[in-house]
């Protein structure tokens, strides 16, 4: 198979309680779908409630919010300045005393991780919550949802609608145009604590894709990604495999998370690591026929299998426990698509995934050129965008991002997400140059990512190390080896020696540095 294509994944269905999400009441309220309800592990719904139909859809994510403070943005103490000589230094002295502690801590109050987003109004709001709607599951162990109409009409002193809702849905209205979460949000602890720790009622395979993944839905109904170990933390990937027939690795999924965070970027989902029972958790309670057909017990007496797939579907490349106990990456899941429709779009800078053939970028030395009369970067910060998940691709050595998507609420003027990472972090013992060709063809870069990159290459914020703490309160600690730490070091220095050799080319600062910070800098 020369060329591999994500999609065509087949659809499972979970209730939701309507009225949650004004803006979609009005046009999707549909009966309860039986058939899906038990596909999903998910009790049958009351007959007399109208229920919204949600589908169970891809996605990535995960964050330590435990180690940030509250501040309110503060404008003083912006010292750091794009292009000056002596940067480096002047950090690693005048930090040196108030670092010592929580070097991830002190990152996140420095001032350059407190420059506010613009002001965000309803309509760059994903979702318009109705705010008289209860979320409550029923008292008799059931684990049905019901409305305020049949739950108990009266909150709490102080309390408001949105405290009944769980976690993840908290998190899904929490998304706006400019971030899939804030910089502090006390929501990150809480929802990273589910993901490894609630009860799971239900795990089903999610169909289409290359590798095998897993649906795995909790007693609350939030439901996550779970992309189970493939590979030990120091094996790398063989220098002779495609990038497109290389392995998923779930610590790069939490790992790729962490890294996302510590750059500022937060545009993916929150994601932690979970030991799984294999057994218990998904064997006993799956009601996926297929699935269940892959499991085997080994000589070794481990509990196997290997669901269905394109790759590494066999009982040759089966997924085996201890005997049981199998480590897994869990992923929160985005809202549906029919509540919050996303938009795919194919990368500028796609690989050929062919064994001999290029793509036009890499035999066209000006493609850039191309790429910026071509909607829709030929406007906005679309393109720059595009550059910021360059760079963290190339810090992980991702080469498999063949396409991105967006919120289509939103229009062109948001964020992308950065979906389906674990093909990142399968070598420390070499780079890709290739990766960064965005960057190197367009020579453009936001002065808010080039500020960060240069500060996390100072002693007192160094990458290794901030990744390494946020790693450490995973429960698969330790996430990534030390050579692949320090691997993000070096490839780090090799980015900010790209921006140096387009600034010495440049006539102004300007035509490499995009302003997007303005007076905080």
């Amino acid at each position: 198979m020369e060329e591999e294509l994500e999609g065509g994944d087949e659809k499972k269905e979970v209730q939701i309680q309507p009225r949650l999400y004004d803006d979609v009441m009005a046009t999707r309220p549909c009966s309860r779908d039986m058939k899906a309800s038990k596909a999903m592990g998910v009790p049958p719904g009351n007959p007399g409630l109208k229920k919204l139909s949600l589908r169970i859809l891809q996605d990535f994510s995960g964050s330590n919010g435990s180690l940030e403070k509250s501040s309110q943005p503060q404008k003083a103490g912006l010292r750091l300045r794009a292009g000056e000589p002596g940067v480096q230094q002047q950090h690693e002295e005048g930090n040196a005393g108030w670092t010592k502690g929580s070097k991830l801590a002190a990152l996140f109050e420095h001032p350059l991780y407190n420059i506010p987003i613009p002001e965000v109004t309803e309509k760059d709001k994903l979702f318009i919550i109705n705010p008289t709607e209860k979320f409550s599951l029923r008292s008799s162990g059931s684990d049905e949802w019901v409305s305020s109409s049949k739950a108990e009409t009266l909150l709490p002193t102080g309390k408001t609608a949105y405290d009944t809702y769980p976690t993840w849905l908290k998190f899904h209205v929490g998304i706006n145009r400019y971030e899939l979460y804030p910089r502090r949000d006390p929501l990150l602890p809480t929802l990273l604590r589910d993901l490894a720790t609630q009860r799971i009622v239900s795990s089903v395979q999610k169909s289409g894709g290359t590798q095998l993944k897993l649906i795995m839905t909790f007693p609350n109904y939030g439901q996550a990604l779970f992309k189970p170990m493939k590979q030990t933390r120091d094996q790398e990937t063989p220098i002779d495999f495609f990038y497109f027939s290389d392995f998923e690795r779930h610590n790069a999924e939490i790992a790729a998370f962490h890294l996302d965070r510590i750059l500022d970027f937060r545009r993916i989902p929150p994601v932690s690591g979970r030991l799984v029972n294999i057994t218990k958790e998904i064997r006993d309670i799956t009601t996926d026929k297929k699935l269940v057909k892959t499991f085997f017990i080994s000589p070794a007496g481990n509990v196997c299998f290997y669901g269905e797939c394109s790759y590494y579907c066999s009982t040759e490349h089966a997924l085996c426990g201890k005997p049981d106990q199998l480590e897994g990456s869990m992923a929160a899941l985005l809202p549906d698509k029919t509540l919050a429709k996303r938009r795919s779009w194919r990368s500028p800078w796609r690989r050929s995934y062919h064994k001999s053939k290029k793509a036009e970028w890499e035999l066209n030395p000006n493609y850039c050129a191309q790429v910026r009369e071509t909607p829709p970067y030929d406007r906005g910060h679309r393109l720059l965008d595009l550059i910021d998940m360059t760079i963290l691709d190339f810090l992980m050595g991702n080469m498999d991002r063949h396409h991105y998507e967006t919120f289509e609420k939103f229009g062109n003027d948001t964020f992308l997400l950065h979906l389906d990472n674990g093909r990142g972090f399968g070598t420390h013992s070499r780079d890709e140059p290739s990766i960064l060709a965005p960057l190197q063809q367009c020579c453009s870069i936001k002065k808010s990512t080039y500020l960060r990159l240069q500060l996390l290459a100072t002693q007192p914020y160094r990458l290794s190390d901030v990744l390494r703490e946020a790693l450490a309160a995973d429960p698969l600690a330790p996430v990534l080896a030390e050579p692949h730490l320090r691997a993000l070091d070096r490839r780090l220095g090799k980015v900010l020696v790209a921006v140096g050799h387009c600034l010495a080319r440049a006539a102004r600062q300007e035509e490499v540095l995009v302003d997007d910070v303005g007076s905080w800098v």
